[in-house]
């Protein structure tokens, strides 16, 4: 193949080659100057690695599943296991029971708040 490397520091052959005989340089325009440069990068060897041809870009559609399931369950967990642990606080000691609806209030609100935020974010869909 006869492809010319593209040299951007031009050699002083190069330069004197460009001259007219009568030793005056040479003075290019930009429009010339730009079509010189798009004939040297049109003439470059390019290869990409990679392409979309090589990925397979298909997916089964299981994740559209497994994430809202995914985010029930959290959203479970989120609100359980205060209620769990309160609920065990209430059993061994009966007498405060107005910290423990205190207590559930309180976490309550922010389990509610997280979960509003988990569903908003994961599942866009009634919201």
């Amino acid at each position: 193949m006869d492809e010319m490397p593209s040299n951007p520091n031009p050699t002083a052959k190069q330069l004197a080659a460009e001259q007219p005989a009568d030793g005056s340089p040479q003075e290019l325009t930009l429009d010339q100057k730009l079509a010189e440069v798009a004939q040297e990068r049109a003439a470059e060897h390019r290869e990409s690695y990679g392409t979309a041809k090589t990925e397979n870009l298909r997916d089964s559609g299981r994740w559209r599943v497994l994430l809202p399931g995914f985010v029930v369950l959290c959203c479970l967990a989120v609100l359980a296991t205060p209620l769990i642990i309160l609920g065990l606080l209430v059993y061994n000691s009966p007498a405060f029971i107005w910290v423990w609806m205190v207590m559930l209030l309180i976490e309550v609100g922010i389990a509610a708040i997280i979960i509003r935020g988990l569903w908003k974010i994961f599942i866009p869909w009634p919201s």
